[in-house]
């Protein structure tokens, strides 16, 4: 599967512009045969089956536009920022954002009035994402969630219950870990790259707040993150696996009791292990704590630059607000995702029982997504300063001091331009 649809946080475009595009040659997967004026579409390039089959369906069934679908191979993410800013980018597009610097930067168009009447039936936490100023720049397709799957058998002949706090899931990293088996694997950095701010939402915090402060300038930040040193100074954590931490192996192999992966792995797990596994959220931390569930969507934008934003807008209405049966297709049918909407999640056949029904309550009601105003730069800063304090022991405070000046800083930097 592409790591693109796994990736739950937006990317940098610090590649040079005619680089990008001479590097992006998508595959056309063929032009619609509606009538009206010629749209392109882009994707960016899914691993599952039968995904690109699904989307050219979808727009040949679309009679008001000539709608061209385009997949993109490489780094999606970069294509598109570079895309952007010439006449020669796609009108409807896929993005991992859109990001605060293309919606500040008239990249975009906005797209509130397409979600009018059906707005509170999107998953809050991944609207949120796409939303600025009270404008929606983004319509949800999907939503991927992050969470700890477990071995039954495994903490069951260990005598250890499921970890609801952050102190029970490191106390049964330790018991668990053996000669031949880990007790935890979240990344082949040790954490990191893939938990980010979920440790911070599990203590009551955020990365930032509603009213744009930076969220975790708070003894509780010091607290939790410090305590993520110890199951690597344990040696209770799973390093060097054969694949990283969105890919399921680790756990079906036995290397690890406890993975910190995808909801896209499910289906692979519930094959290989039958019913011998859950699901849990990031557990709690403090008083003041809650489980923490991170999630993303990738979503569709129209490019300001294109020459029919009227009818591309309508075409992404049509699509993605008014044709519900395929948004429960593109979820549910080719890889295993929520859909976007809250009212299509309930009523989904595959969504109803077992791990799936848990993974998909956890989502709703424990779910937060990276804010629009989580800059770049500041999680660079967060990141780099978790991989000190995980990694060589560096003092929590000292390190999110600094990573609270260069959030401030963003936050200013970015309220300027607004």
């Amino acid at each position: 599967m592409s790591i693109s649809r796994r990736r739950l946080l937006g990317s940098g475009t610090g590649i040079a512009l005619t680089g990008a595009l001479a590097a992006a040659c998508g595959s056309n997967t063929g032009r619609g045969s509606g009538d009206g004026p010629a749209i392109e579409q882009w994707y960016h390039q899914y691993g599952e089956p039968g995904t690109a089959q699904a989307v050219k369906r979808y727009a040949d069934a679309y009679a008001q536009a000539d709608v061209t679908v385009q997949w993109r191979p490489g780094n999606y993410d970069q294509q598109t920022a570079a895309a952007l800013l010439t006449d020669s980018g796609p009108d409807v597009f896929e993005v991992n954002g859109p990001s605060l610097d293309q919606i500040l930067g008239g990249q975009v168009v906005d797209l509130t009035e397409l979600v009018a009447g059906v707005r509170d039936d999107f998953h809050p936490a991944v609207l949120a994402t796409k939303t600025h100023d009270g404008r929606v720049w983004g319509i949800p397709q999907v939503i991927d969630a992050q969470l700890l799957y477990y071995r039954k058998s495994m903490l069951a002949d260990a005598g250890i219950e499921p970890p609801r706090t952050l102190d029970e899931l490191i106390d049964a990293a330790k018991e668990l870990t053996t000669k031949d088996v880990k007790g935890l694997f979240w990344g082949n950095d040790g954490g990191p790259g893939v938990l980010m701010a979920t440790p911070l939402y599990a203590a009551g915090l955020s990365a930032v707040t509603d009213d744009g402060a930076v969220g975790f300038d708070d003894p509780a930040a010091a607290r939790t993150l410090g305590k993520l040193r110890r199951p690597y100074k344990d040696k209770s954590l799973l390093l060097g696996a054969p694949s990283d931490w969105s890919d399921p192996s680790a756990f079906l192999q036995g290397l690890t009791a406890m993975q910190w992966s995808g909801l896209w792995a499910l289906p692979q797990i519930k094959k290989e292990l039958g019913d011998d596994f859950g699901v849990l959220p990031f557990p709690k931390d403090g008083p003041d704590g809650a489980p923490s569930v991170q999630v993303g969507a990738y979503g569709a934008a129209v490019s300001a630059r294109s020459e029919h934003q009227q009818q591309a807008k309508a075409y992404l209405k049509w699509l993605w607000v008014d044709k519900t049966e395929y948004q429960e297709d593109f979820a549910l049918s080719y890889g295993f995702h929520i859909p976007a909407r809250i009212s299509l999640a309930k009523k989904a056949e595959k969504l109803k029982e077992g791990a799936a029904a848990e993974a998909v309550r956890f989502a709703t009601d424990h779910g937060y997504a990276q804010p629009l105003l989580w800059t770049t730069a500041s999680q660079t800063a967060y990141k780099d300063a978790l991989s000190r304090i995980i990694k060589d022991g560096a003092d929590p405070d000292g390190e999110l001091r600094s990573v609270v000046r260069k959030t401030e800083a963003e936050l200013r930097r970015v309220k300027k331009k607004s």
